[in-house]
């Protein structure tokens, strides 16, 4: 998985929000970055990948049995 490094300030703003919020500040990230992303291309792709990457995964372990 790629992991980009945010910014100090983008940090301390996410940290700030997060505890008045009264949440983890992975869960309000988590929470803006989807209401982003949501029905836009990208988003779109990466349910699609993951979807392909599940139905795998059932045919293998259907395999193994």
């Amino acid at each position: 998985h790629y992991t980009p490094p945010l910014s100090r300030f983008i940090v301390c703003a996410l940290y700030h929000e997060a505890k008045q919020r009264r949440i983890p500040m992975t869960q309000l990230a988590n929470d803006l970055i989807e209401l982003a992303l949501k029905e836009t291309p990208g988003w779109r792709a990466a349910q699609a990948q993951q979807e392909t990457m599940q139905l795998g995964e059932g045919v293998k372990a259907y395999q193994t049995k």
